[in-house]
């Protein structure tokens, strides 16, 4: 009984230790991609809501208004663009420690909850952030309006 015990634990730990292993593998790889400059990036974004219009801000540093494009489309927001690497023809001989900033293209896409005016957008990059603000729509339906009649 003591033996198969023994066998049962040694099968445990063989288990565990090769676990171990692909973690640090994992983790070793994981460490490789860091170094590398990526093709890449996620922007940050806050979406608020006012009682005039829908705002979303996103991180955007070092992206120039021209090379981000807006489309508004079937209740959805879609922000595309892309952050230039400050290393691009650098130095071949260098090498990365760590790289945390993403680069390269980019989209977020934000569905638009409620009756917004998507022809009023105005969008805007200042400070390193892009603002998109999208009005909403003040007439309602149901709401009361006068039509004139004109006799002919």
């Amino acid at each position: 009984m003591r033996d198969l015990h023994r066998i049962m634990l040694s099968s445990e730990v063989r288990d565990l230790t090769d676990e171990i292993g692909r973690l640090f593998e994992d983790l070793d790889r994981t460490a490789r991609d860091r170094r590398q400059p990526s093709g890449h990036c996620t922007p940050a974004l806050d979406v608020r809501e006012t009682g005039e219009a829908l705002e979303v801000i996103l991180d955007l540093p070092g992206v120039p208004a021209d090379r981000v494009r807006i489309l508004l489309k079937g209740g959805v927001l879609l922000v595309v663009g892309e952050k230039s690497s400050p290393y691009a023809g650098g130095h071949p001989d260098a090498s990365f420690h760590l790289v945390e900033r993403g680069f390269g293209r980019f989209a977020r896409a934000v569905r638009l909850e409620g009756a917004f005016d998507g022809g009023q957008t105005t969008a805007q990059v200042s400070g390193g952030e892009l603002r998109v603000v999208v009005p909403k729509i003040t007439e309602r339906r149901g709401q009361e309006i006068l039509v004139p009649v004109a006799s002919a």
